[in-house]
C-alpha cells in the first residue's frame, strides 16, 4: 500500500513538474503560489480554460502540501485518493447529460415548468367557462333583480309614509298630552311634552317635508303660547304681590304680604317652569326672528312692565319724549336698574342658581333695558346729524351713561352698551368733526383771553413746578377729555381716528405757539415769551408721559397690526419696525418738532441775555489790567467797579429766569448761560488784554468770589461751569518761577514738534491722548515731564498747551521787564 502510494505521489509530482515546465515563464514568475491560493472561486470561474488549466497543477501541489506536509503522513495518501475519486464521480454525475442534452436537474426543472404551463392553460380555459356561465346566469336573473328593486323602492316609500304618519301621530299624542296636562294643572308634564315637540321640530328642520314641518311649528307655537301665557299671567300676579316693578327708591318700608312664604314658593316654581320652557321659546324665536333671545324667559316677563312704562313716557307726544333731553330716558333706565338690584339678588338669583341656568338676573335685566335704550338712541342720533349742539349733547349723555353702566352698576363688557351705535360711519364722522370744531373754538377763545399766559397755580410753588400757562394746561386737559371719551370704544380702528385727531390738534397748537413766539421774539425776556416756552415744555412733558401709557401703547400695536394709513402715513419699513418693537412712539414726530421749537426759543433767550451782558461788560473789558496795583497794595480785595453792572445784570437775569421758567427749563437755561459767560469772558476779557500781577489777581478775585457764587445757588461747584476762565486765572496768577519753567517746557515742546513735523500726525495724536489719560510725568526720554502732565499737576485740564502759551504771553511781569 505504501509502495503504491509512493508510486502515485511520484507520478503526480512528475506530472506537476511537466505541467509547470509547460507554463510560460512570465506567468510563473509573476504569480506566486500564495496569490493563487488567495484567489476566490468567482475569480477562478471567470478565468479562461487555459488559465484554469495552467493553475490546476499549483492547486494540486498546494493540496498535497496541505494534506501531506511530511513523509510521516504518507499513510493518508490512500484516503486522500479515495476522497478525490468520490468527488470526481460526484462531479461527473452532475455534468452528465441525458438524452435531451441537458443535465438531470435541468431536465427535471424543464419538465416541471412544462407541467405547470399545461395546468395554467387548463385553468384559463376553466375561468373562461365560469365567466360565460356567470354572464348567462346574470342575464337570467336580471328581471328578478329589477322586480326586487321596484319592490325595495315601494318599501322605502311605504317606510317614509309610515314615518310621516308616525310623526303626525306623535304630534297628535303630544298635543293631546299637553291639553290633558293643562286641564289637570300638570304644568311640568305639559312643559316636558312641549319640549319633546320642540325636539321633533329640530329633527325635521333638514327635511324636505315642508308641510309637515310647518304643521309641527304651528302646533308647537300654539301650545307654547298657551303655556307661556298661563305661566306669564301667574308670574305677573306673584310679582305684583311682591311689589314688582320696584320704581321708587328702597328707602320706604314695604308691607310684607301675609303669605310671603307661599308667594316665594310659587315664584320659584314659576321661574323654574319658565326656564324649562326656554328651549322651545328659543326654537320659536330663531325660526321667526333668525336669532336667539339673549334674555332668559323669566326676565323677559319681568321686563314687560318696565318696557311698557318706557314706551309710555318716551314715545308719542309726551313732553318727556324730547330730542334735547336724552338724559331723561337714560337716567330713568339707570334708576330702574339701581332700584331693582336688591330684589333680583334676593328673590330671582337664588332660583336661577338652583335651576342651574348659569344666568345673572341683574345682567339679563340690564341687557333687556339696554335693548330699549339702543332703539331710542339709534332713532335720535340719525335725526340729530345736522344739529351740532344737540348731537354733541347726545354724545356726552351716552358717554356718561356708559360710564355709569360699567362703573356704578358693574355691567360686564360682554354686554353691549350704547357706544357701538356711535361707530356707524356717518355718526363717527360727525363725532370727529364736532370734536375738532369744538377743540379749535376752545383754543381760539383761550388764546385770546387775558389770563391765557399766566399760571393759575403761580402762587403755589409746590404745585406749579412746570409753571404751565393756563392756555397750555387747558389745551392738554382738552386732549385728555377727548381721550377719556373715546377710550371705551369697542373698536380699535375708531380709536385710532381719534388719536390722529389729537395729533393734528397738537400740531395746530404748536403752529399757533410758534406764531405768537415770533411776535414776542422782539422781547424774549418778557413774561409772555417765557410763558410760551413753558407751554412748549409742558406739552412735550405730557406727550412723553403718554408714550409710556398702556392705552397708547396698545393703540400703537393696533395701528401696526391694522396698517392704519392715517396714523402711519409717511412712515417707511424701518419706522414701522421700530413702532412694532416699541422703540419709538406715535408721538415721536410731534416731540421732535416741540424740542426743536424749545431749543430755538432757549437760544433766542440766551442770545438776548448775552447781548445785554456784553453791553454791561464793556467797561470791564476795557479796564486797565496791566497797571492795576498788586495784591500786596490792597488791604482787602473788592469787586472791580467796572464789573458791577455785568454782575448785577447776570444776577437779575438769573432771578428773572428762575421766577419765570419751569424748573427743567431753568436748569437748561442757567447751564447754557454759564457756558456762554465762560466763553465770553475768556475771549473778550482775558484774551483781549495784558495782565500785570495786580490785574491777574483782581480778575481771579472777581471771578472766584463774585461771578462763580452767582451760580452757587443752583449747583455745588459752580467753578466747574467756567473751566476756561478758572484755568486762565490759574495760569495768569502763577508765580514767576513756575511760569518761567512752564514757558520753557512748552517752548521746548514746540521745537520738538517742529523737528518731528514729518511724522504721522494721527500717531502723534494717539500718543498725546494716551499721555493725557495716564497723566504721565515723564517725556519721551523720561528726563522731563510732558507739557500736559505739567499742566495737569497745576490743575489745568481744559486748556491746551498752545492756549497756555498764549496766556503766558499775556503776562507782563517777567524778569528783566
Amino acid at each position: 500500500m505504501a509502495a503504491t502510494a509512493q508510486s502515485n505521489i511520484t507520478t503526480t509530482m512528475s506530472t506537476t513538474d511537466v505541467n509547470m515546465a509547460e507554463e510560460p515563464p512570465d506567468q510563473t514568475r509573476d504569480q506566486s503560489p500564495d496569490q493563487t491560493r488567495d484567489q476566490s472561486p468567482d475569480q477562478t470561474r471567470d478565468q479562461s480554460p487555459d488559465q484554469t488549466r495552467d493553475q490546476s497543477p499549483d492547486l494540486g501541489l498546494e493540496l498535497l502540501r496541505s494534506e501531506l506536509p511530511d513523509l510521516k503522513s504518507l499513510r493518508r495518501a490512500g484516503e486522500l485518493l479515495e476522497r478525490l475519486q468520490e468527488e470526481t464521480e460526484a462531479l461527473q454525475e452532475q455534468v452528465r447529460t441525458e438524452a435531451d442534452g441537458f443535465p438531470p436537474r435541468v431536465s427535471s426543472a424543464l419538465r416541471a415548468a412544462k407541467d405547470a404551463s399545461e395546468k395554467s392553460q387548463d385553468l384559463l380555459k376553466r375561468d373562461e367557462q365560469v365567466s360565460e356561465d356567470l354572464s348567462q346566469h346574470l342575464d337570467t336573473i336580471r328581471p328578478c333583480m329589477d322586480s326586487f328593486g321596484e319592490a325595495f323602492l315601494q318599501v322605502d316609500v311605504i317606510e317614509k309614509h309610515m314615518k310621516y304618519l308616525q310623526c303626525l301621530q306623535q304630534t297628535e299624542e303630544l298635543s293631546s298630552l299637553v291639553q290633558q296636562c293643562l286641564m289637570t294643572n300638570s304644568v311640568w308634564d305639559a312643559v316636558s311634552a312641549v319640549d319633546k315637540m320642540a325636539a321633533l321640530v329640530v329633527g325635521l328642520r333638514e327635511s324636505r317635508c315642508s308641510h309637515l314641518l310647518n304643521f309641527l311649528q304651528q302646533t308647537l307655537q300654539f301650545w307654547h303660547k298657551i303655556l307661556k301665557d298661563r305661566l306669564t299671567s301667574d308670574l305677573e300676579a306673584v310679582l305684583a304681590a311682591l311689589h314688582w316693578p320696584i320704581l321708587a327708591p328702597p328707602t320706604q318700608t314695604l308691607t310684607v304680604p301675609p303669605n310671603a312664604g307661599e308667594l316665594s314658593a310659587q315664584l320659584e316654581a314659576l321661574v323654574s317652569q319658565l326656564l324649562a320652557l326656554q328651549n322651545s321659546d328659543d326654537i320659536i324665536t330663531q325660526g321667526s326672528a333668525g336669532r336667539k333671545q339673549e334674555v332668559c324667559l323669566p326676565l323677559q316677563i319681568m321686563l314687560l312692565p318696565l318696557a311698557k312704562r318706557f314706551k309710555f313716557h318716551f314715545y308719542g307726544n309726551r313732553q318727556t319724549n324730547s330730542l334735547s333731553k336724552p338724559e331723561w330716558y337714560l337716567t330713568q333706565v339707570l334708576v330702574w336698574l339701581s332700584h331693582s338690584s336688591a330684589f333680583l339678588e334676593e328673590k330671582i338669583q337664588p332660583v336661577l342658581d338652583r335651576a342651574g341656568a348659569g344666568v345673572s338676573a341683574k345682567v339679563d335685566l340690564g341687557r333687556g333695558l339696554l335693548a330699549l335704550v339702543q332703539l331710542k338712541v339709534q332713532s335720535h342720533a340719525s335725526r340729530l346729524l345736522y344739529d351740532d349742539a344737540l348731537f354733541s349733547h347726545l354724545v356726552e349723555e351716552v358717554l356718561h351713561f356708559e360710564k355709569e353702566l360699567r362703573g356704578a352698576h358693574s355691567l360686564p363688557p360682554s354686554v353691549p352698551g350704547l357706544l357701538h351705535l356711535l361707530l356707524e360711519e356717518n355718526l363717527l364722522q360727525k363725532w370727529l368733526s364736532m370734536e375738532k370744531k369744538m377743540a379749535l373754538e376752545k383754543v381760539d377763545s383761550m388764546l385770546s383771553s387775558e389770563g391765557s399766559w399766566t399760571s393759575q397755580y403761580k402762587d403755589i410753588s409746590d404745585v406749579d413746578e412746570l409753571k404751565a400757562p393756563d392756555c397750555a394746561e387747558t389745551f392738554m386737559t382738552l386732549l385728555q377729555v377727548i381721550t377719556d371719551r373715546y377710550r371705551g370704544l369697542p373698536c380699535a380702528a375708531a380709536q385710532l381716528k381719534f388719536l390722529e385727531l389729537q395729533r393734528e390738534l397738537v400740531d395746530d397748537f404748536r403752529i399757533r405757539l410758534t406764531q405768537v413766539m415770533k411776535e414776542e421774539s422782539r422781547a424774549p425776556l418778557g413774561a409772555r415769551y417765557c410763558a410760551i416756552l413753558n407751554a412748549v415744555n409742558y406739552i412735550s412733558t405730557i406727550l412723553c408721559d403718554w408714550e409710556d401709557n398702556v392705552f397708547f401703547l396698545q393703540l400703537q400695536q393696533a395701528a401696526v397690526s391694522l396698517g392704519d394709513d392715517g396714523v402711519l402715513q409717511g412712515l417707511d419699513i424701518t419706522d414701522l419696525g421700530r413702532l412694532a418693537s416699541l422703540e419709538t412712539s406715535l408721538f415721536q414726530g410731534l416731540l421732535a418738532l416741540l424740542d426743536r421749537l424749545k431749543t430755538d426759543m432757549t437760544g433766542r433767550l440766551l442770545d438776548a441775555i448775552m447781548r445785554e451782558v456784553s453791553e454791561k461788560a464793556r467797561p470791564y473789558r476795557q479796564d486797565r489790567w496791566l497797571s492795576l496795583a498788586s495784591q500786596q497794595d490792597h488791604t482787602v480785595m473788592s469787586l472791580s467797579s467796572s464789573a458791577c453792572p455785568m454782575m448785577l445784570c447776570v444776577r437779575d437775569r438769573l432771578l428773572q429766569l428762575h421766577t419765570a421758567l419751569s424748573l427743567p427749563l431753568f436748569q437748561v437755561t442757567w447751564q447754557g448761560l454759564a457756558e456762554r459767560l465762560d466763553a465770553f469772558i475768556y475771549q473778550e476779557v482775558i484774551l483781549c488784554n495784558h495782565f500785570g500781577a495786580g490785574g491777574a489777581a483782581q480778575l481771579q478775585f472777581d471771578m472766584s468770589r463774585n461771578m462763580f457764587p452767582l451760580f452757587g445757588l443752583h449747583c455745588k461747584r459752580p467753578e466747574n461751569l467756567f473751566k476756561h476762565v478758572k484755568e486762565a486765572c490759574l495760569v495768569l496768577t502763577l508765580s514767576v518761577g513756575s511760569a518761567l519753567l512752564l514757558r520753557d517746557l512748552l517752548q521746548d515742546q514746540d521745537q520738538d514738534q517742529d523737528q518731528d513735523q514729518d511724522q504721522d500726525q494721527d500717531q502723534d495724536q494717539d500718543q498725546d491722548q494716551d499721555q493725557n489719560q495716564n497723566h504721565g510725568r515723564s517725556g519721551p526720554a523720561g528726563l522731563a515731564p510732558s507739557p500736559q502732565a505739567a499742566l495737569n499737576e497745576l490743575g489745568v485740564f481744559c486748556l491746551a498747551p498752545r492756549d497756555v502759551e498764549i496766556l503766558l504771553s499775556l503776562r507782563a511781569t517777567w524778569p528783566g521787564q
